[in-house]
């Protein structure tokens, strides 16, 4: 007897469900509960799906699974074909081949959208201004933020590099979102804005706007004060590049701005364009955010900025002077990239207190004044712990070499200060065990936690080694 188009789905979704692994449930929930069998003619299965950015989705991450999932239903000659639902527009079909090498063709991307079907919780509104073509904004980018006078380094190599990429091609590459994260000051911000004015360089036609996660929040307010959501909405449903700056202000307030910027992603992620997003956390240590929403910030590219090292610090306060037209002696530069070492705006600000001394006191710019101003400046300030500052305190502790810690040494000595640095790097920063492997060695996180581990039993265990810690505690912490 022939299988109906049901059964046929039905024991499909058994063997895609069998094979999703981890979270399976929840997963097939997401994923696949939504989808519904509509017809199978001639070897080929049409099923329906919520929306392109379901479509998408499957294809990306799942079209080994179904394909696997056809074929053993179907045969060889199995072919799916997606049914997309574009509401009053009607479904836009296309036909993915269990066999053969392309495994899909892409679906036509420009369709108008409407809301007939109030079950589509996650379909953007799309509110339209009669009579109104392509939106004209200011994009509230600031000018003196730009790629020229971002310094590059090893600690931000990857997000300036993948800045560059997405202003030269917004919205079709793979960072998208482009998540930037990293603590205060290491120039989230500007980076941001940046990517923004390049952007408008290469593509001047683009509407490229940014904003803060604060202001978009007292927007939406506004609007719903207002009785004007939909046109809020629908606003920047219209941008090319959407930047917003400190996602984390969101955490744990109205929901109801969340659910909003979550449509507008959808809408403009499924019409490729680009969104920039910045945070002072990874994405998996955001907390207060709707999980839906956090599901869609890991979708592309997550960049962190570290603390800039020596050599980077000192090319930026050359960069600034440079900028200002400034010259100064090169032990002072040098005395303060050594000394402040928290982050960049901690250390522009200490050039600017030095240069501000030195004028309005009518006093050269000396190693002594610098010291003086350092000291100073130091005591008023909140000192973040670095890996590399934890890598020179234990080093000195052993009286080692600080490039020791990056050997590939099994010396038993060497090893123990590497430990170390990995356990106090993970009790005092905020860095993720893949960057304290990486500062370490190169080791993976899964040796970083062994490490961890290791000093903690040892600690307990081995008195000797115990005072180590409590000293090194002590001189980190001072």
């Amino acid at each position: 007897m022939e299988k109906s188009y049901k059964t046929v789905w039905a024991n499909c979704l058994e063997i895609i469900k069998d094979n999703l692994g981890d979270d399976r449930d929840k997963l097939f929930k997401t994923w696949f509960a939504p989808i519904r069998p509509v017809q199978l003619e001639n070897f080929t299965l049409t099923i329906q799906v919520p929306s392109a950015f379901y479509y998408e989705w499957i294809e990306e991450h799942y079209i080994d699974l179904v394909r696997k999932a056809i074929r053993m239903e179907l045969g060889p000659k199995g072919m799916l074909k997606y049914s997309i639902v574009m509401d009053q527009v009607g479904p836009t079909t296309t036909t993915v081949p269990t066999g053969g090498s392309k495994a899909v063709n892409n679906p036509p991307k420009e369709i108008p959208m409407n809301i007939s079907d109030a079950s589509h919780t996650d379909m953007p509104n799309p509110f339209i201004f009669p009579g109104l073509g392509k939106v004209k904004v200011p994009s509230q980018l600031n000018e003196n933020y730009t790629l020229d006078n971002f310094v590059e380094g090893d600690c931000n190599r990857l997000a300036r590099s993948a800045g560059y990429a997405v202003a030269k091609n917004p919205g079709t590459t793979s960072f998208n979102p482009l998540l930037i994260y990293g603590g205060v000051g290491l120039g989230k911000t500007h980076l941001a804005n940046a990517i923004g004015i390049k952007t408008k360089e290469n593509h001047p036609d683009m509407v490229v706007l940014y904003i803060t996660s604060e202001n978009f929040l007292q927007q939406y307010m506004n609007a719903g004060r207002n009785g004007t959501t939909n046109d809020f909405i629908h606003f920047y449903q219209m941008v090319d590049m959407l930047i917003v700056d400190d996602i984390q202000f969101w955490a744990n307030k109205v929901p109801k701005t969340q659910e909003a910027f979550f449509h507008i992603f959808n809408h403009l992620h499924q019409n490729n364009k680009q969104i920039i997003i910045t945070s002072d956390k990874a994405p998996s240590e955001l907390a207060g955010l709707e999980p839906r929403l956090l599901s869609r910030l890991k979708w592309g590219l997550s960049a962190d900025l570290q603390a800039p090292d020596v050599e980077t610090r000192m090319a930026i306060l050359k960069k600034k002077l440079e900028n200002e037209g400034i010259e100064m002696p090169h032990e002072v530069v040098e005395y303060i990239a050594y000394n402040i070492n928290t982050n960049v705006r901690e250390l522009e600000g200490a050039l600017i207190s030095l240069i501000a001394q030195s004028s309005l006191n009518k006093k050269q710019i000396t190693i002594e004044l610098a010291k003086q101003m350092v000291d100073k400046f130091v005591k008023n300030t909140s000192r973040e712990i670095t890996i590399d500052f934890i890598q020179k305190v234990v080093c000195d502790y052993f009286n080692l070499p600080v490039d020791s810690i990056q050997s590939h040494t099994r010396k038993r000595e060497i090893v123990q200060a590497r430990q170390l640095t990995m356990y106090f790097a993970k009790k005092l920063t905020k860095s993720s065990l893949a960057i304290i492997g990486l500062q370490c060695g190169n080791k993976d996180h899964a040796t970083v936690l062994h490490a961890c581990k290791t000093v903690a039993n040892l600690a307990e265990t081995d008195k000797q080694f115990q005072c180590w810690v409590e000293d090194i505690d002590k001189k980190l912490q001072v």
